[in-house]
Order: structure tokens, then sequence, then C-alpha cells
């Protein structure tokens, strides 16, 4: 209470003087998401689950228990979970029924639309249908094909064992989705996953499993978008989701990934992929949104002559925090690797960009590059980069590594002016080009089209809050 010279006032005759409260202190690596052996129980209760799952989600639960918040010793000291304030969350435990039918969007073969982790659309195109094609929940996949369901999800290698938050996900998801094409079937359109989600103070843990058989070919597209756009009241929410891909003999998969959560959203997303001999995978990634996002890519190369291509931009304003990491292993013979992360950092936003790519013994002949550069477009902006190498066999075309942070190059800035460019569109020019790498590589064309009006809009936005400024 003050008085209305604005000094505090005395407290009455007797009134014991209340201590103003302070937020409990955590550690950097400690998630305040409140959860507890017997949720595992619930969940497997609620969804009622198989038997073999409870073993084993409880596995994962003590390996949840014992891991730190970050098994790398080289990343421990970028790893900060403190904007996570989850004390009040309440985690999901069932998936929740009813897919209503919808109807199909043009240039797409497929749909599953989800709400706060119930599914409330799906569409799937009858040319995918005729090839055999499941597109659909775990749920109702385990009704049908209980085998392949128990086979997807028991592989050794679906998620990081070193990884707590992988780990966490694998024990008390509630929601999940199965994309499964058969050998020989080549879908021409892609097929969209949809989450809408930002409900306060919930907690929706999911699994998307991504199977393509030997010579299939698909494309999937993801999109995390608010269920309330512009929603800024409440308690945080978070979405933890893992996409898990595996790649039979000649397949090929491209993934896009556009993320657009709302500013009271906590994102952690695991995605790994094991890659078959000739297989190509195409992974573009795009964290536009959330309060703090911590992605996490595992890409294992086990065929021989099998490739990848990952493209990740970040684009932060406010206090937004990204927590990037990239895994590539490969252990087939000639096998191709290109990695690429770019971070564009407003106000006081940051970025951590970490990366490892390993080549095994046997992994004669590989090409791998990894880099990875970030744009501070403030002086209280944050870009970090670590990109590394562990190379166990001489005999490479290519093994190498690049990275820079800094603010936009004074001379791109200083030839555009010299073309006739204002000032301020040349920054956002060289800022948008920047992160074009990853809007090309989307899919589907409105999907294209609406990541580049988000970068425009919030371009935009943080041109306005630094005049404001």
């Amino acid at each position: 209470m003050t008085t209305p010279t604005g000094e505090a006032a005395a407290p009455p005759d007797g009134a014991a003087v209340q201590p103003r409260p302070r937020p409990a202190r955590r550690a950097l690596d400690v998630l305040s998401l409140r959860v507890e052996r017997a949720d595992v129980d619930t969940v497997q209760r609620t969804g009622h689950w198989p038997d073999w799952l409870a073993v084993d989600r409880h596995a994962a639960f003590d390996a949840f228990e014992a891991l730190p918040g970050e098994a790398n010793r080289l990343y421990t000291p970028y790893i900060d979970l403190r904007p996570a304030q989850l004390e009040n969350a309440v985690l999901a435990t069932s998936g929740a029924a009813g897919p209503a039918s919808t109807r199909l969007p043009d240039g797409a073969d497929g749909i599953v639309e989800l709400e706060d982790g119930a599914i409330v659309a799906s569409a799937l195109s009858e040319e995918a249908r005729a090839g055999g094609v499941e597109f659909a929940s775990v749920s109702d996949l385990h009704a049908r094909r209980p085998e392949r369901v128990r086979e997807l999800l028991e592989r050794p290698s679906a998620l990081p064992a070193d990884d707590k938050f992988a780990q966490l996900t694998r024990a008390l998801w509630s929601q999940g989705i199965v994309l499964d094409v058969p050998a020989g079937v080549r879908l021409a359109r892609p097929l969209i996953v949809r989450w809408r989600v930002d409900e306060p103070d919930r907690a929706v843990l999911s699994r998307t499993i991504v199977s393509l058989g030997d010579g299939a070919r698909a494309s999937l597209v993801e999109e995390f978008v608010p269920s309330v756009p512009g929603r800024i009241d409440g308690g945080q929410s978070l979405l933890g989701g893992t996409t898990e891909v595996v790649l039979g003999r000649g397949a090929e998969l491209a993934v896009a990934s556009l993320q657009e959560l709302g500013p009271g959203s906590v994102v952690f997303q695991h995605r790994t992929a094991t890659i078959g001999d000739d297989a190509s995978l195409h992974w573009a990634l795009a964290q536009l949104g959330g309060r703090l996002v911590r992605s996490r890519v595992d890409n294992t190369l086990v065929g021989d002559r099998s490739s990848v291509e990952q493209v990740e931009i970040v684009f932060g304003g406010g206090e937004q925090l990204f927590d990037l990491t990239s895994y590539t292993t490969h252990v087939g013979r000639d096998t191709t690797g290109n990695l690429l992360s770019k971070g564009a950092l407003l106000d006081r936003s940051r970025s951590y960009m970490k990366g490892l790519i390993t080549i095994e013994k046997s992994a004669i002949g590989t090409d791998s590059f990894l880099g990875e550069f970030g744009m501070n477009l403030s002086k209280a902006a944050r870009a970090v980069a670590i990109p590394s190498l562990e190379i166990d066999q001489p005999d490479c075309r290519r093994a190498a590594h690049s990275s820079s942070v800094g603010p936009i190059d004074e001379t791109q800035l200083f030839y555009l002016e010299t073309r006739g460019i204002p000032a301020d569109e040349a920054r956002k020019i060289i800022v948008l080009g920047f992160l074009e790498p990853v809007v090309a590589r989307v899919p589907l064309g409105d999907v294209q089209d609406r990541l580049r009006e988000l970068l425009e809009a919030k371009w935009a936005a943080g041109t306005v809050d630094a005049a404001a400024a």
C-alpha cells in the first residue's frame, strides 16, 4: 500500500508486515512442470493402452528421473529453462476421441487437425487410400493393426536415450499420429498435421511416427498454430512433441514445419530419423512463436548412399529463447549430410544453435557439412553458434563446419542503399533473404505464402517496437 505521494504506507497498528513474495529459485536445467510416476499409470489407464506399453512408459520415466537436463557437457552452459513457468499446468492424460471428417484442403493428400491434443478433423485422398496409406491416430491404428503399432513404438532408436525431455514425452504421451506409407507408394501431394495448441495451464505430450517403405515417397507439413490467435492472458501451455521417421531403401521424404504459437507457449520438439540405403530426407523447419522453444533433431544415416538435408530458421523477438540442437551420425558408406541453422534476433531474444556431426569408422566416403549463422538485430539480442565434428574415418569426401554471429553486413546494406533502396527497406530485404532458404523448401504453396507473411509481420512489429523504445 502506498500514500498519495508514492511513499510506502505504514501498516495499521498491530498488523504484521507481510514480506513481498519471491518466485522460487530454480536451477537452469530444471523444468517446472510437476509430474510424478503415478501420472504414467493415469495416462496408461485413461487411454486404455496395452500392457506392453506400460512397461515402456515406466522405463522411460526411470530415464527421465535419472538424466540431467543437458547430457552433452559441451552444451551445459547454454540451457535455461527458467522462462518456462509451468507449475500450474495440468497434464493431458487422454488424446480424446472423435476424428470428424472434413474437406481435404486443395493441393493435399491428407490432413489430421488437433486442438489441444484432441483430433477434431481428418481426411485422406482416394489415391492415398487405394495405395494402403495409413494416416490416423495411434489408438485408431492400434484397434486395427496392434502388431504394427508395437513395431513402430518399440524401436530402440525411436527417441534419444540420453535426452531427459524426450524420455518425458515417451513416458507420458497421450496422443499419437501415424503416417505409414507402404513400399512403392509415391504420393504427389503433401499430408498435413495441424496442431492448435495454447490452452493456458495445460501440458500436451504427443508422438508422430512416420514410416516409408522401400521406394515410397511422401511429403509432410507440420503446422503449430494457436487455438485462440492473439491470446495473451492466462498461464503458459506446454507442447512436447516428437516426429520419428523411418525410411526404407530408396524412400524419399520431405518434412516442412511451421511453428507460430503464441507468447505463452513452451515447446519441446524432438525429431529423429533412421535413413536406409539410397533414401533421402529433407527437413525445413521454421521457429517463429513461443516463449521458450527447445528443438532437437537426430539424423542417423545407416544406409549406404543415404542423404539428409536440414534447414532450420529462427526469427525471434521480445524475450523469446530458442534452443536448437542437431546430431547427425554417418554410419553407412558414401552418405551425404547438409545442415544449416540460421537465426535472426530482435529485441532481447536469444538463440543457441548447437550441432555435432559424427562420422563412424564404417562411414567411408562421407560428405557432410554443418553451418550455423546468427544475425543480431539489436544490441540486446544474443546468438550462440557451436558446430562440431567427431571423425573416426579419415576417408571422407568432405567433413566441414562453419559459423558466424554478428549484425547486418554493412557492405550489403551500403550496396542496396547505393541502388536507391531506403535503409529500412534494405535491412528488411537482407533479413528476409537470410531466412528464405527454409521458406523455399516448404512443399505447399499456401504454407509458403503464409510463412513469408508471418516473417514480414514479425519484422514490421519489431521495427515499431524499436522505434518506440
